[in-house]
């Protein structure tokens, strides 16, 4: 079969408009912020969405940050982790928690909710856990991390983005279930 330069020129032309709308939505899809979507029904114990659709172009330093402290803990690293705590009025908080981490050890975790509060970014975390330190049965629960930014949101473009690993805050890592906690500054 003869292909005519019409042809040519339409399938050109037409491929090339699907470029531009592909680079097009991957612009649009850099602007947008970490959460993406969130689904209306709503889990009706913790009144966390359903499900959310996450942005693949979210920094991740936030995340990478809050794994890797949640890892530790994780790994029976509780005490040095939180050994900043029992300098201050923190130290039964830090206790608990240890004890806790103790007692009911993190299998694994997944990023359920991404929440904006500036200056704060509260991750929310559905774990699984052992029921006993046996390790004999498990249940799931959730958690949150609270991170707070160093610099306000709207100073630095989102790649650029610091956090702090909720040292200044009051009650700041909550790896028992979800609970309220204070979230100002000291």
């Amino acid at each position: 079969m003869q292909f005519s330069r019409s042809h040519l020129a339409i399938a050109l032309g037409s491929s090339g408009l699907l470029v531009l709308v592909f680079l097009g939505y991957l612009y649009w899809l850099s602007s947008q912020g970490p959460v993406l979507a969130r689904s209306n029904e709503r889990d009706t114990l913790t009144q966390m969405p359903v499900s959310i659709t996450m942005n693949p172009f979210r920094d991740r330093t936030i995340e990478r940050t809050a794994n890797s402290f949640i890892a530790a803990m994780r790994d029976g690293n509780c005490r040095q982790l939180l050994a900043v705590w029992e300098k201050d009025y923190r130290r039964k908080r830090a206790d608990f928690l240890c004890n806790s981490e103790a007692q009911h050890p993190l299998i694994s975790w997944n990023l359920v909710d991404w929440e904006d509060a500036p200056p704060l970014v509260i991750l929310h975390y559905k774990g699984q856990r052992y029921s006993t330190p046996s390790q004999d049965a498990t249940y799931k629960d959730l958690f949150q991390s609270p991170k707070r930014r160093k610099i306000p949101v709207g100073q630095l473009p989102s790649t650029t983005r610091s956090i702090k690993l909720g040292v200044g805050i009051p009650g700041a890592f909550c790896l028992s279930p979800m609970s309220a906690f204070p979230t100002t500054s000291d």
